[in-house]
């Protein structure tokens, strides 16, 4: 028997107890857990997604209260600019064109700005949908759009408010802003940055491109914006003419500003919300690029105001008669300089900034001295 137990033992029809292996788990069972890894893979899917908008629409409202923040600014420095008896009056008109600006931003400006619609092949001169915010709900994220780039509407018709000061109405001016914020401005807009407009549109071929040739890249608004407000500016002086006395060298000194410390405030006040205008229109804030993207254009929104401010006030206090100490002509210096980086604070190098800033000072100071001359 020993015999014959010794020879089971390699007998190959004997019965082995070998383990499962490991992925031998019934079917039922392994189903159940792929489904489980699914609906984790979507639900951190999902996540990431909804934590990218909550941090791009935080970063668009913060950076849009900035822009909003600017607001302040043109109304101390242009009450400051102004001689005291016509204080009022300049800050009703800064007041009136952000209430009554906005207003018509919300039920025509925006449409035709950035109205884009899939339901018909889009025009190359102006949007036409989204009126009175219609079809918002279906996309949320509209809300801060029209938000952001109201705040930008509203400053572009601030501009005008102090090149006609002490010598327009409140109901001339009231009816200008209508016609800037509800179609001077956005159609300018829809023809730079809808997508759609004649100076940057995407071709049958997939390039983007212009109705001239290559498409314009303005990346926060130095002509979309601030020239479309200084031409609204340039024309609306050019019609009312000069203050009654304006050239009259016994009288020069009549029109000075009242307040200097208002202008300085002023400016820096614009300065400040001027890090909203710039940064803030990478439009996102949840990648790692566009955070680098933004820290740029806020090292060129400062570098190009700083040279432009210095370059003005070495002119008016070295080189150009009376030589004195003109701080509001520093004010305005600096203020060219945010202006001329303001386009191509998203495209160029530090040192680049410099240069532009230093032309912007040079362009300032020529065209003060032309306009002086011209009268």
């Amino acid at each position: 028997s020993s015999h014959l137990g010794a020879l089971s033992i390699f007998d190959e029809s004997a019965s082995v107890v070998v383990p499962p292996p490991l992925n031998s788990a019934p079917p039922s069972k392994m189903s159940d857990v792929d489904a489980r890894i699914g609906a984790l893979e979507q639900k951190l899917t999902q996540t990431r997604a909804d934590y990218d908008e909550s941090l791009d629409t935080i970063w668009m409202l913060v950076c849009a209260m900035l822009v909003f923040f600017m607001h302040s600014g043109f109304s101390l420095l242009e009450a400051g600019c102004v001689r005291f008896k016509n204080t009022q009056n300049i800050l009703a008109k800064n007041l009136l064109v952000v209430t009554l600006g906005f207003l018509c931003w919300y039920i025509i400006g925006y449409p035709l700005a950035f109205g884009v619609t899939t339901a018909r092949e889009p025009n190359n001169f102006a949007g036409s949908n989204h009126f009175a915010m219609d079809g918002f709900f279906d996309e949320m994220t509209s809300f801060r759009n029209w938000f952001f780039q109201g705040c930008f509407c509203a400053t572009g018709g601030t501009i005008v408010s102090g090149a006609m000061a002490e010598r327009t109405k409140l109901k001339g001016f009231a009816t200008f802003t209508v016609l800037m914020t509800s179609i001077i401005y956005p159609v300018v807009i829809w023809w730079g940055w809808s997508g759609g407009g004649w100076l940057a549109y995407t071709n049958e071929a997939g390039e983007f491109v212009s109705s001239v040739g290559p498409a314009l890249k303005d990346f926060a608004g130095s002509g979309l914006v601030h020239m479309v407000g200084g031409m609204g500016a340039i024309v609306g002086a050019i019609i009312v003419g000069p203050r009654t006395g304006r050239w009259d060298p016994s009288k020069e000194s009549d029109f000075e500003g009242h307040s200097i410390p208002f202008c300085v405030l002023g400016t820096f006040f614009l300065w400040f919300g001027w890090y909203g205008f710039n940064p803030g229109s990478t439009l996102s804030m949840h990648d790692k690029d566009t955070a680098n993207l933004a820290g740029i254009v806020a090292v060129n929104t400062t570098l190009a105001p700083c040279v432009a401010g210095l370059l003005v006030f070495f002119l008016r206090a070295i080189v150009l008669p009376p030589r004195l100490l003109d701080v509001g002509a520093f004010c305005n210096g600096i203020l060219a300089g945010l202006v001329s980086i303001t386009a191509g604070c998203g495209f160029v190098k530090a040192w680049e900034a410099i240069i532009i800033g230093f032309i912007g000072g040079l362009v300032y100071q020529g065209a003060s001295m032309l306009l002086k001359k011209l009268k």
